[in-house]
């Protein structure tokens, strides 16, 4: 009998709610070593990053006690909440 190996799923916590999703459920946000902060779509640009979940709600509770800045050590502008609040949008 062959038993089929299950794939890994890689978890990784939201920086807002601590609670541990499914890597593809969460959007990384990264400040590269120029001090740069972009959105992650692909989860692969080399950097410090923070993960956030899919929701509204998060990120403007992420927004608004400035989670973000604290986790990536820097201040996080306006631009990269537009550019999550459509991905969160679009995903919905």
């Amino acid at each position: 009998m062959i038993s089929l190996k299950q794939k890994k799923i890689p978890m990784r916590s939201c920086v807002v709610t601590k609670e541990k999703y499914p890597k593809k459920e969460l959007i990384r946000v990264v400040k590269d070593n120029a001090g740069n902060v972009s959105v992650d779509v692909t989860g692969k640009v080399n950097g410090h990053g923070a993960y956030i979940k899919k929701d509204l709600d998060v990120l403007k509770l992420a927004r608004k006690n400035k989670v973000l800045d604290k986790y990536l050590n820097c201040d996080v502008n306006d631009e990269i909440y537009k550019e999550l609040e459509k991905i969160i949008d679009s995903n919905n």
